[in-house]
């Protein structure tokens, strides 16, 4: 692979078993070392190993022998741990604003007719100045927004009561998954995925992601969420002699599985406008017809292992794969990509012109790392040493929509209002009036200090996969 071309993407096919997973380490070692971070989720737990130097596993040696590397070396590599749960590396959160209306609609397994109505949601706790940052604070605005409905109507639309109570039992289910972990602050800044050691090797990035996987579409939708908001921060950089960061989507089927039209577009979108910024996305699936054709012709470099055809469905799909690939007139594609041993793959990457070059059959090289994961007391040493430990460690829990609307509620409970209708709180500071001491001074401070922390509240980045609109906000 060219390292010019490897940000055109990329795809890793292949059955249950074949060795899409020791590809993926061996493409993972190579980019970090010429010096490009590498982002990967391990789905199986078995992906640890990569940060210690190998020699552990016989078949490596064989492999080197194999295919002619007399001078192979045993290497680690530079790794930072990163885990939803935050057990098994460092937290990973984000803001419920952050996320945005359209994917949390996917996370919750809403109706359109749901979504909907968590977008109003979200407009109406925009207008008002109201952070949301984890979901107790979407399920209090989600709890206003249907008490109010009646009032809220005017402006906004109809806010059905079974939208709502659909959307807290959504949560509800979320928050027992474990998902309340992942929203909150400190939220993660995905640029901190873009990094190098001392020595210029490209960080390795491990999302873990075996306990991740109960849950397939919170999975899908979070990796999805990271390569969203490193399409907005990454800057335009052209064409650079290598990616300034290569993406690993594992388990790729889940994404389009069940997945509004809507969001499969921007998902087109965002992998055809990514490889500008420099970003390599590279999908991993067990057949390459799980991908849309959209997706799939974007996809220049390809790894394809063996695909098992058992029934005439299975050849169907063999015989799709292969049309994928530009022929070798050596060898009949479909017949050999049910014939390759583990370990061995049809390999097609672009050439210097970034044309597809002819498909050939071809050994994988042998990983340079351990093969065995890390021992718990390995891991935690490497989390420990890791420079982000201070910074994501913590949780933090500042005012948001939460308490400031208990804030609301008490206040009119000690005012007597209950009997009253219940009044909307308007989108702007009142106007300034004069103390007791004719001091306009102080009120008209105290009022722009409380307009400008409502502005900052509402100016929350939505990416191109964060809200409807599609907007930054």
């Amino acid at each position: 692979m060219l390292p010019g071309m490897a940000n055109r993407h990329g795809l890793v096919a292949g059955a249950t078993g074949t060795g899409k997973t020791v590809t993926l380490r061996v493409l993972a070692e190579n980019f970090s070392s010429i010096g490009v971070p590498v982002f990967m989720a391990d789905v199986k737990g078995d992906l640890s190993g990569i940060v210690m130097q190998g020699g552990d596993n016989p078949k490596i040696a064989e492999r080197a022998a194999e295919v002619g590397l007399s001078d192979f070396t045993y290497g680690g590599y530079p790794v930072t741990f990163w885990d939803v749960y935050g057990e098994l590396g460092h937290p990973v959160r984000t803001t419920v604003s952050e996320m945005g209306p359209l994917l949390l609609a996917r996370i919750l397994d809403l109706s359109d007719i749901q979504s909907d109505v968590l977008t109003l949601i979200f407009k109406v706790a925009d207008d008002q100045g109201l952070l949301l940052l984890d979901l107790k604070d979407l399920r209090a605005i989600s709890q206003y927004c249907g008490d109010h409905a009646k009032d809220l109507r005017t402006e906004y639309g109809n806010i059905s009561t079974a939208s709502i109570g659909a959307i807290q039992r959504g949560l509800l289910t979320l928050e027992q998954q474990g998902g309340d972990r992942f929203f909150g602050e400190p939220a993660l800044n995905v640029m901190d995925f873009v990094r190098t050691d001392p020595s210029g090797s490209g960080m390795i990035n491990i999302l873990a992601a075996d306990k991740l996987m109960q849950s397939p579409k919170i999975y899908a939708t979070l990796l999805l969420w990271f390569l969203s908001e490193l399409f907005e921060k990454f800057p335009e950089s052209g064409d650079p002699p290598k990616p300034k960061l290569v993406f690993f989507f594992d388990e790729a089927h889940l994404l389009f599985q069940d997945t509004p039209d809507l969001l499969k577009e921007r998902i087109t979108q965002v992998v055809r406008l990514i490889r500008s910024k420099g970003i390599g996305v590279y999908f991993v699936t067990q057949n390459p017809l799980d991908l849309p054709d959209t997706v799939l012709g974007q996809l220049g470099n390809r790894v394809h292992h063996a695909l098992r055809a058992f029934t005439p469905k299975d050849q169907k799909s063999v015989k799709g794969a292969a049309q994928t690939l530009r022929a070798n007139p050596a060898f009949d594609t479909a017949s050999a990509i049910t014939d390759l041993r583990i370990g061995e793959a049809l390999v097609s990457m672009l050439d210097i012109q970034g044309r597809p070059m002819v498909v050939e059959r071809a050994l994988i090289y042998p990983p340079h790392s351990r093969m065995a994961p890390l021992s718990p007391e390995e891991r935690v040493q490497v989390i420990r040493s890791s420079s982000f430990q201070a910074q994501y460690a913590m949780g933090i829990d500042r005012e948001s929509a939460y308490e400031q609307l208990k804030s609301r509620a008490e206040k009119s409970l000690s005012s007597g209002n209950t009997g009253k209708k219940k009044e909307i709180p308007r989108k702007f500071p009142p106007p300034v009036k004069r103390d007791g001491s004719g001091d306009i001074i102080g009120a008209a401070a105290k009022g722009a200090a409380v307009a400008i922390g409502s502005q900052i509240g509402r100016e929350i980045i939505r990416g191109m996969l964060g809200s409807l609109s599609g907007t930054r906000k």
